[in-house]
């Protein structure tokens, strides 16, 4: 059986684990939607004890997704570089699976301080490394399995966790054409000489535009991540995809942990993750934009 928060039994559920979690006292008055994600069903959750966050999906669509976010939350919470909402409860209730956050509001005020804090923040994050990478459990990238088997090669896991992975399914269904595989193929054979040696680096994972926001003191806040040990660039590509970050952010970054040389060139290549990731959800024109990168990056290289 699914539920929503219009069933009262599963909210009488909601606010019994809730009581257990902060206070015997706790009482939930009300709900209302919370709209932007493709995913899961969000709300604004009022309680005596003030609001929080809830998201709900179908556990057997997507197990132990919520588990999984709030672990990757708690780690990168844990490097006490950039703030994150705290989790405060994620279960199940029979097919539903439900995720609570600490409700913290955007107040949409993203100035060059903001830009500045938020580049200066990231940098701190990723100086926190590992001794392999990838993470210690699959996770998530959006809806999709995103694969973390440890590697001691960056080059490797890039390879084999995120490209050849994707493109798996994409040409499963039915996307990209023999020409395209030779291509990606070229791709791969060139990459050892092009990625520079990296420490595995503390990553938000999906570091779009979408997935943070500005607290009540103009702090950035990262929300929804995907977490994984990789090369720093990968993050930093990403926040390029879709815009959305001004010239302080990376200013502020390369100021407080210099990226190598060629950074910039490399983004096309990073950029390919995620891009083979919205072939697979959304098809269509991401296909050709996964064409594009590859062809500048074959042909900067060669």
């Amino acid at each position: 059986m699914k539920f929503s928060l219009k069933d009262s039994h599963f909210r009488n559920i909601l606010e019994l684990n809730l009581r257990h979690k902060i206070s015997d006292r706790l009482k939930i008055s009300g709900y209302k939607p919370v709209y932007g994600g493709d995913i899961n069903t969000s709300f604004l959750l009022d309680t005596s004890e003030g609001p929080f966050f809830i998201k709900l999906n179908d556990a057997n669509i997507f197990p132990a997704m919520f588990e999984k976010e709030a672990r990757g939350i708690r780690t990168l919470k844990s490097a006490r570089s950039i703030y994150l909402p705290e989790v405060i409860l994620h279960g199940q209730v029979d097919d539903t699976a439900f995720l609570i956050l600490e409700y913290i509001p955007d107040n949409g005020i993203r100035d060059s301080s903001f830009w500045t804090r938020f580049g200066y923040q990231l940098a701190e994050l990723h100086r926190n490394t590992n001794t392999y990478f990838g993470f210690e459990e699959d996770n998530y990238i959006g809806s999709l399995i995103q694969i973390n088997t440890p590697d001691t090669s960056w080059t490797g896991f890039f390879i084999e966790n995120r490209i050849k992975y994707q493109l798996k399914i994409a040409l499963n269904k039915g996307f990209f054409t023999q020409s395209d595989l030779e291509d990606f193929e070229r791709l791969f054979e060139m990459l050892p000489h092009i990625i520079p040696d990296e420490l595995p680096n503390l990553l938000h994972g999906d570091l779009w535009s979408g997935n943070f926001l500005a607290d009540s003191n103009r702090g950035p806040v990262l929300i929804d991540p995907a977490v994984y040990y990789g090369s720093r660039e990968t993050d930093l590509a990403m926040t390029q995809l879709f815009g959305g970050f001004e010239d302080a952010f990376y200013a502020a970054y390369h100021e407080a942990y210099p990226l190598q040389p060629g950074w910039q060139e490399r983004m096309k290549i990073y950029q390919l993750y995620p891009l083979l990731v919205h072939v697979n959800l959304f098809g269509g024109s991401y296909e050709n934009s996964v064409r594009r990168n590859l062809e500048v990056v074959l042909n900067r290289y060669a």
